[in-house]
């Protein structure tokens, strides 16, 4: 019998792909074999007898909680708005602690009535680090490609680095490098223990036109990696991150409206297959990952 060795384990799903009730999801996503799940605010607060059933339901179901997004906006606002947006926080780093997960994502600004000023930018990041450092929980902060401000990874990190909190680091997404055809050389500003969440989505056409079609692609028509056209680019990805050092998790960041429209079971596995062809054909080749999960059943 044959046996393939990966890191499945070190990939997750996150419930924006699917529909239906947290349970479900949560019991899909389990029986693919997934160990973590990527949850989002609403997961928690759209559940019928209220958020705190939703994080028994979550913890009951074994998965471990890849991460909890997204505060959105929060950097750069002053007054009235700034203090508006830090109860916002201090209510999802609450929720995410009740969780018992570590890692909550915040994604650049795309407010008009933010400040363009580093060092503003980099202040209020600060100050969300330190609300979150009492919980311990790590912040990753993610460039969105619309972003006012800060539209590329390279741009967070530099805010990061200014920052220089010890729990805040990089969220990458790489929906966003792809569509905005970041050279990948870029990555070697990184630093690998600074990255706190790798988030994976391919998508169906080759270029995006306009910032308008690359909302409505991110929001509407992602595909997991290896179902759209830029397979090679996220295998070249995934590898030089691997080669940089980086051995965090790797979620599959996937909003579909037809995935929306399929059975949990069906979407699930259509994630399965992506983290096989990752872990067995992409970041196998790069380097063996004994004692973990096997990806495919051996054949009797």
């Amino acid at each position: 019998m044959s046996q393939f060795e990966g890191n499945f384990d070190d990939f997750g799903m996150d419930t924006i792909s699917l529909a239906g009730p947290l349970e479900a999801k949560l019991a899909a996503i389990r029986s693919a074999g997934f160990s973590q799940v990527m949850l989002a605010a609403r997961d928690l607060v759209g559940h019928a007898q209220g958020w705190r059933a939703a994080v028994d339901v979550v913890k009951a179901s074994g998965l471990r909680v890849t991460g909890f997004q997204v505060l959105r906006d929060f950097e750069g606002l002053s007054g009235h708005l700034h203090a508006y947006k830090v109860d916002i926080a201090k209510s999802m780093l609450e929720m995410c602690h009740a969780l018992d997960c570590r890692l909550l994502l915040a994604c650049s600004s795309t407010s008009v009535h933010a400040s363009e000023d580093p060092q503003v930018l980099a202040r209020d990041l600060r100050k969300l680090a330190m609300l979150a450092i009492p919980m311990g929980i790590k912040v990753a902060y993610e460039a969105l490609s619309w972003g006012r401000t800060v539209n590329q990874f390279p741009q967070a990190w530099d805010l990061i680095a200014q920052a220089d909190m010890p729990n805040l680091g990089l969220g990458f997404d790489a929906f966003h490098l792809l569509a905005t055809n970041t050279p990948l050389h870029e990555l070697e500003l990184l630093d690998p223990d600074k990255i706190f969440l790798v988030q994976l989505a391919d998508f169906m056409w080759n270029e995006i036109k306009s910032v308008e079609e690359r909302m409505a692609t991110a929001r509407h028509f992602r595909v997991f990696p290896g179902e759209g056209v830029h397979s090679q680019d996220l295998a070249a990805l995934t590898l030089k991150l691997h080669q940089l050092g980086y051995r965090g998790d790797y979620s599959f960041e996937v909003f579909n409206d037809d995935y929306q429209q399929m059975p949990l079971e069906t979407v699930t596995q259509r994630a399965r297959r992506s983290a096989v062809w990752l872990g067995e054909q992409v970041l196998r080749r790069s380097v063996p990952m004994p004692n973990r999960m096997r990806l495919k059943q051996p054949s009797h």
